[in-house]
């Protein structure tokens, strides 16, 4: 006897039901799972992270993708068109030169932003085009325009306040161009020069070994405060590895990069060392004096502009020094 045709499509309608709530029931599982496993995770970078940044002082995995694309930028104006650097090197000047000025005012000195940046700006294509009598006119000419401003526009303020002021504001305006600009503008003559675009290379490449030499190093075995004062976080075993990392980056660009004999990778890797080394306790100096900790905070990882530019701008004086005698 046949079976009840109803019957059947109810069994065959419960067991589907059934399979689609099992499947539906096993995703669900899946899911939750899977959250449980994403915020394990989560939980474990974010404590890891907490130790790194507690360690080093800074947002280490920022800092990595910041340095990445500030590096691919450099090498894009470069190697590809070396004339895109004028464009690479008047925004970083800008944005340093700004910041520069905010920190001189929040340590009390009266600098005008706008004058700053415009001789900051104006000074690379005066150092590329015009060699290094263009990049000396256009320093006195943005001296002159700071200083001609500020008295232009504050000095009612300055005679509230005191000649003493006043003559301090004009040497913190003129500070700024030349710690910036004109330290800044040599990489540019650099650049500009015949085969001068390696040479650019060469020496950010080194001071950022040396940095990156010195971090390392200091981070896992720095004990000695090599100047607690001045910036605690600084060792001499941070040093040492610094002195690896730039020599053993001199040699290798000087035969590989600048076609130049290997002593002269040392003179070019113990250079850059001295000159990075102390640019970054120069700029410590300034900000300790202005009272502030970083420049910025438009970098994340890094601080400012200017906190990146510190081992450069002694650097590029000095790398400009070494292609003239040498080639």
């Amino acid at each position: 006897m046949a079976g009840d045709p109803g019957q059947e499509h109810r069994t065959l309608g419960k067991r589907s039901r059934g399979g689609r709530d099992e499947l539906r029931a096993q995703v669900q599982a899946r899911r939750s799972d899977l959250e449980r496993q994403f915020e394990v995770g989560r939980a474990q970078y974010e404590r890891v992270e907490e130790k790194i940044q507690q360690r080093t002082g800074r947002n280490l995995i920022f800092a990595i993708g910041i340095g990445i694309v500030l590096g691919g930028a450099l090498l894009l104006s470069l190697i590809v068109v070396k004339e895109l650097f004028m464009g690479f090197a008047a925004l970083v000047a800008g944005f340093a030169t700004f910041e520069l000025v905010q920190a001189m005012r929040h340590g009390g000195y009266r600098v005008p932003a706008i004058p700053t940046i415009v001789a900051a700006v104006a000074t690379v294509p005066a150092a590329y085009y015009g060699g290094p009598p263009g990049q000396v006119l256009a320093i006195l000419g943005g001296i002159g325009l700071v200083s001609v401003w500020r008295l232009a526009t504050q000095l009612p303020a300055a005679r509230r306040t005191g000649g003493r002021q006043l003559v301090a504001d004009l040497a913190a305006g003129a500070f700024v161009q030349v710690y910036v600009t004109f330290l800044a503008s040599f990489a540019v003559l650099l650049t500009a020069a015949p085969g001068g675009q390696w040479w650019t290379l060469a020496f950010i490449i080194t001071a950022v070994a040396t940095d990156t030499g010195a971090y390392v190093f200091g981070l896992l075995f720095g004990r000695h405060p090599m100047a607690p004062v001045i910036s605690p976080k600084k060792t001499w075993e941070g040093f040492g590895g610094g002195v690896l990392a730039g020599l053993l980056a001199g040699v290798l660009l000087a035969v590989f990069m600048l076609q130049e004999p290997w002593w002269f990778g040392l003179i070019l890797g113990v250079s850059i060392l001295l000159t990075a080394t102390a640019g970054d306790l120069v700029e410590s100096v300034i900000k300790r004096n202005l009272g502030i900790k970083d420049m910025s905070s438009w970098l994340p990882g890094h601080g400012g502009f200017l906190d990146r530019l510190d081992s450069i701008l002694l650097s590029a004086a000095v790398a400009y020094l070494l292609y003239v005698f040498v080639a």
